[in-house]
């Protein structure tokens, strides 16, 4: 995506209380999966498992022109689709970012929720980032994989939980590279309006349009704030600096 290509996140400075279990198995599930669709064909797997809008819409019966195959009916229940699509990925690279901010971000949250509140925060996130795509999409007959929109549930949690948390992150500033540590408020803040603003300007050409699906990582975000609210938990308020004195 655009903001990693101009703010990448490496780390952050935010110390958990527990092992982040959950976190650990997302991360290494999601790499399983995608060594299962190389295995068996990537794009094969993409569109018997992807989620398809117009499946989700209008039923398993709708046929899939699928490239180099045809038109051909999926056996794959769509409904299903709405949690298999969350742990697929359209290559390497969509893999690793998508990773890359679990790893990040997702330990902290997960700290906070605790193990089995945070799998569930997860998934019902990434359902719901992947309604608000197929919401904007109108139907349409690309599938969409990748744990973007779970994700982007994180980053939402995390944004509202810890805004002063300290963010590492690699700067691209034209033909200058620098490290810089950023509070997470900007960081995901920055993010988000990205997200926003590519959706915005890719709605008259389709809500996947440059084949990232903008609106699954805001509805993602959204309900990311939105579960902590049902849930009632609420952003501790911010430390006070300490005073030293003397010397």
């Amino acid at each position: 995506m655009y903001a990693r290509r101009v703010l990448l996140p490496l780390s952050d400075i935010n110390p958990t209380r527990r092992t982040p279990w959950v976190t650990y198995a997302l991360v290494a599930a999601n790499v399983a999966v995608y060594l299962w669709q190389w295995s068996s064909g990537l794009q094969q797997s993409v569109y018997a498992w992807g989620l398809i809008p117009a499946r989700l819409l209008h039923g398993a019966a709708t046929p899939v022109l699928v490239p180099g195959v045809g038109h051909v009916l999926l056996h794959s229940d769509p409904l299903t689709t709405l949690f298999s699509a969350m742990f697929m990925h359209g290559g390497l690279l969509h893999l690793g970012g998508n990773m890359l901010y679990l790893w990040i971000f997702g330990n902290n949250v997960e700290d906070r929720l605790g193990h089995l509140d945070f799998l569930a925060f997860y998934l019902v996130g990434g359902v719901l980032a992947a309604l608000s795509h197929v919401a904007v999409s109108g139907g349409a007959m690309t599938p969409m994989v990748g744990a973007s929109g779970a994700v982007a549930a994180v980053l939402g949690a995390y944004w509202r939980l810890y805004p002063y948390a300290r963010v590492r992150c690699l700067l691209f500033l034209f033909i200058f590279v620098t490290f810089v540590e950023l509070p997470a408020a900007l960081v995901l803040g920055l993010w988000i309006l990205l997200q926003v603003l590519n959706g915005l300007l890719g709605l008259g050409l389709g809500a996947g349009a440059g084949g990232v699906a903008w609106f699954a990582h805001i509805g993602g975000f959204a309900a990311g704030i939105a579960l902590l609210m049902l849930m009632g938990v609420r952003a501790r308020p911010r430390p006070r600096p300490r005073v030293r004195w003397g010397a």
